[in-house]
């Protein structure tokens, strides 16, 4: 490995620091280090190290639909937008949901030497929601999963969910729920059910049918004394029911999406298919609850739920294209922009609901740690003054799904750093 030399750093709680990196891992931060001769540099002057971004929740797609984005673009992706692991959704085709699909995800992520992609399986086999997948041998695989969801398809049966809940106890795994009950919001749900949805003629999806979901499998987390994981929770009563379970100690955790923090449904009026996402945009009173959720620690992780589409599938009438929306590349631009700049979070609680939170819920032992000597060097250099827009097409995925075109933020990854080596940087420090 080579050696890597951080010049000028801004390091949180410790001012402008150098960093020297050896073999992947932090050697020395200082003023005045000793740096070997041929050491890779990096100017770093006015920019801020973090932790590298971890992802609890990312669609790449591959193996099945190569066509809206593959491991490697994904990766890639993951990389620009400041990220060092991402964990990759198992609904793919086939199903990951036996040990030998697992490790062909964790090695397709290796070849791809960007990002660590750890697989996340499925709980039910071919997310049927009826049979319990390979949970213990796709944690005793290569792979080491740990976290298993069938997200896109809610575990509806109570006894499953149960069950599963009881099987990952034993290897401390946990079950990543996408919280929809089938029978409140079915599949033609496609916007948040209310005044709106009415105008607009199209299905709606209730607040109860997430937040009744989620009072159940905490009460089941509880009742097995297992670990429940909420996926993209979008709903005041949803962040109610978290505060009630965590205010009684249910090993309950949760994430939110950049994109429920910053859009509202009102960008639904048009009709327009980019912002067709599964669970749908909100009012603007959820989103305030969420942020406020997220700035006390009700929500413990931002994740992106990236999902590319080809645009066979996304270019149609609302009702009939398909959810979802990119994500990777812009989320500490979101968040940044949404939560920092309004004094909302400071940087540090950020570096926290980004990485060290997604880190610990996932169990990446070498990811989410702040810079300190001995530690990874799995790390992302940002520049919290940087004013940029977004342009789609300069995007790393394969798909152009992108809610953020043409809209301007502040705040932007500049450099990524993976176990020692630069991974994404900008050609330019704006």
């Amino acid at each position: 490995m080579t050696n890597l030399h951080i010049t000028g750093a801004r390091l949180l709680g410790a001012g402008a620091q150098d960093v020297l990196v050896r073999d992947g891992r932090i050697a020395e931060i200082g003023t005045s280090l000793d740096v070997p001769q041929g050491t890779e540099r990096i100017d770093a002057d006015g920019l801020a190290l973090l932790p590298g971004f971890v992802d609890l929740h990312t669609h790449l797609r591959e193996p099945g639909r190569e066509d809206a984005e593959t491991i490697a673009t994904g990766a890639a992706a993951a990389a620009a937008g400041g990220f060092t692991a991402v964990l990759a959704m198992a609904n793919t085709s086939p199903v990951t949901d036996t040990a030998e699909a697992a490790e062909r995800v964790l090695d397709l992520g290796r070849a791809s030497g960007l990002v660590d992609v750890q697989p996340i399986g499925a709980v039910t086999k071919g997310l049927d929601g009826e049979e319990l997948a390979e949970l213990a041998l796709m944690h005793r695989s290569r792979a080491t999963v740990r976290v298993f969801s069938d997200d896109g398809r809610c575990v509806h049966d109570a006894r499953v969910m149960r069950r599963a809940l009881e099987y990952v106890r034993a290897f401390g795994g946990v079950v990543s729920q996408h919280s929809q009950d089938p029978d409140l919001a079915g599949p033609s749900a496609c916007c948040h059910e209310g005044e709106l949805s009415g105008r607009l003629g199209l299905v709606g999806w209730p607040a109860v049918a997430e937040s009744s979901i989620i009072a159940r499998d905490a009460q089941l987390a509880r009742h097995t004394r297992s670990r429940v994981h909420v996926a993209h929770v979008t709903t005041a009563e949803g962040v109610e029911v978290l505060r009630w379970a965590k205010a009684r100690g249910i090993d309950v955790t949760a994430e939110v999406t950049p994109h429920h923090l910053l859009l509202t449904q009102e960008l639904l009026r048009g009709y327009d298919p980019t912002f067709k996402v599964n669970p749908p945009l909100r009012p603007a009173e959820d989103v305030e609850a969420l942020r406020a959720a997220l700035v006390d620690g009700t929500i413990d992780a931002v994740a992106t739920d990236h999902a590319p589409h080809a645009r066979h599938d996304k270019e149609h009438a609302f009702v009939d294209a398909a959810f979802g929306m990119l994500g990777l590349e812009t989320a500490f631009a979101v968040v940044h922009d949404t939560m920092v700049r309004s004094g909302a979070l400071d940087l540090a609680t950020l570096a926290d609901r980004m990485s060290t939170s997604p880190a610990r819920i996932a169990g990446l032992s070498e990811h989410g740690r702040a810079p300190e000597v001995g530690a990874p060097a799995n790390l992302v250099l940002v520049d919290t003054d940087a004013h940029h827009t977004v342009d789609a097409s300069a995007s790393k995925s394969l798909s152009r799904n992108n809610p953020w075109h043409g809209m301007g933020f502040t705040g932007a990854v500049h450099t990524t750093i993976l176990r020692g080596r630069v991974t994404a940087t900008l050609q330019e420090h704006a």
